[in-house]
């Protein structure tokens, strides 16, 4: 039997073997010195290795962006852009009313810019999702990422701009001198417990700014209200840890990064798709529960509450299921 022929003849298993261990850092090129550790693989060249990879990798990407998402009933959506080559590629995270977490798209594209975003999200509501319930969405603050939230999800999304992002873009206003001072003020305002204390010390730093930098006022002005969305629904303490920041998806970046940062040139568009569809589908396996995913059902109603929406019934009912 010929190599290329037991490369199919153990239900897949040594398939899957080369397609883990070509994502996890085994070069097509460092195949054959790698190749003991592929049961089975002896004699398989790297041309052949390669084209099993890319078909993986094209059933992979098939599969992802052919999902069915209507059986998801996400509660907080997290949006992050991540450089890739010369691109910007948008991924697409859902939390579920459970806390699991779930990939749910991504989107290749030059800058974050409304028309694509939009269209994007759209065609994730096409496949199934369903925020009518409510959801909280937690971006960085591009405000194309913005506008294209509130022209889609309209009045069945809040939005958690991300403070970590907000003091950053208010310190990078000052003297480099001055910002560990003003980030640990910034810092330790968006840590009080509750919405009138987090405003008042705000409000007290912007105060001082404005004899500083009239910029980093501006900065602070914009979006103040959204950046403490977690506050005003009494949900800080409880789960603000999670969902303060876009922390939870650059992470999951970071490790999508990992997998595909060995490729030093990228062919085309359908080239880093295929590998980040591969990456993604790798790495959800492994993600845990939302920490605080127990406060999830509290912050849902929260959300119904703050957007006078009421749970479909469907939705009510797969709850208490």
């Amino acid at each position: 039997m010929s190599a290329y022929e037991q490369l199919h003849s153990s239900a897949g298993k040594v398939d899957m073997g080369l397609f883990r261990k070509v994502l996890l850092g085994i070069s097509c090129r460092d195949y054959e010195a790698a190749v003991e550790a592929v049961p089975g693989a002896i004699g398989l060249s790297k041309s052949t290795v390669s084209r099993e990879f890319k078909k993986a990798t094209t059933a992979k990407l098939r599969a992802f962006q052919e999902r069915d998402l209507s059986g998801l009933d996400v509660v907080a959506l997290l949006l992050d852009g991540k450089t890739f080559a010369e691109d910007e590629i948008v991924v697409a995270l859902g939390v579920t009313l459970t806390g699991e977490k779930r990939f749910l798209g991504f989107l290749q594209t030059a800058t974050e810019n409304e028309r694509a975003l939009t269209g994007f999200l759209r065609s994730l509501i096409d496949r199934g999702l369903d925020l009518s319930a409510g959801a909280l969405v937690v971006i960085d603050g591009a405000k194309g990422l913005r506008a294209a939230i509130k022209r889609v999800c309209g009045g069945q999304a809040l939005i958690q701009r991300c403070q970590w992002h907000k003091r950053e873009n208010v310190v990078a206003h000052l003297p480099r001198t001055e910002q560990k001072r003003w980030r640990r003020k910034l810092q330790n305002a968006y840590q009080r417990p509750t919405y009138r204390e987090a405003a008042r010390d705000l409000k007290a730093i912007r105060r001082e700014l404005v004899a500083v930098n009239e910029s980093a006022v501006a900065s602070l002005d914009e979006g103040f209200e959204e950046t403490l969305t977690l506050h005003r629904l009494g949900l800080f303490p409880l789960i603000g840890r999670s969902l303060k920041t876009t922390n939870l998806i650059e992470s999951v970046n970071a490790q999508a990064e990992q997998r595909c940062g060995r490729v030093d040139h990228w062919k085309n568009s359908v080239h880093k798709q295929r590998w980040l569809a591969a990456a993604l589908l790798n790495i959800e396996p492994r993600l845990r529960k939302l920490s605080g995913h127990r406060h999830l059902p509290a912050l849902r109603t929260a959300i119904q509450k703050e957007l006078g929406l009421t749970a479909p019934e469907s939705a009510v009912g797969s709850t208490a299921a």
